[in-house]
């Protein structure tokens, strides 16, 4: 049993790993299931036992790419102290994911997926606003679900433009940049948040 479900995660990886050079390559929409099927030497039995088709294969990929990124995250934000510093440091990590992983980052910020891949991003999207807004530790008003959006758009829109950066160099500048803002914007938010009553 150990051994079939070996081979089985194996089979599995490669799949994902030649459907990544494959989507790479050739864009989502213009690879097939054969490009996949030849350059894996795996047959098109197991692609679709494992994944469904390609939509699943692409799927697969991007849930792989955002648990790294929430993973990267987590972590850096868990060894921040303070509410501002734990958010930025998280921020800080998701820019440079969108760097170290800007072959695939790029592939999924294109407006090139299956059908479901939309919903399923903002569905994700949603998440991460409520991830932000625990994280930032605010309230239910209305003032706070409008920063947490905005703050979570910035994220997202600031990892595309890191991604399409053409050095390593080019990424840490724009990184920089994005943190400065963003701790401006919740310096600011401060600022002008409403007094709770009572105190």
């Amino acid at each position: 049993m150990s051994r079939k479900w070996t081979r089985s995660s194996a089979t599995r990886e490669v799949l994902l790993s030649t459907a990544r050079q494959v989507f790479l390559a050739k864009g989502y929409g213009e690879a097939t299931v054969a490009d996949i099927v030849d350059a894996s030497k795996i047959s098109v039995g197991s692609l679709y036992h494992h994944f469904g088709g390609k939509p699943g294969l692409f799927l697969a990929l991007w849930e792989q790419f955002m648990r790294n990124q929430e993973d990267r995250t987590a972590k850096a934000a868990k060894a921040a102290k303070g509410t501002t510093e734990r958010f930025l440091a998280g921020a800080r990590a998701y820019l440079e994911g969108s760097w170290e992983q800007r072959d695939v980052a790029r592939l999924f910020l294109e407006n090139d997926g299956p059908a479901e891949f939309t919903t399923l991003r903002r569905q994700r999207g949603w998440d991460w606003i409520g991830g932000n807004k625990r994280l930032l530790g605010l309230d239910d008003s209305r003032e706070s679900h409008v920063l947490v959006v905005l703050l979570t758009t910035v994220m997202g829109e600031s990892g595309r433009e890191v991604a399409a950066c053409e050095s390593e160099d080019e990424a840490q500048v724009t990184i920089d940049a994005v943190i400065a803002v963003v701790r401006k914007m919740l310096a600011t938010a401060a600022d002008v948040a409403p007094t709770p009553s009572g105190g």
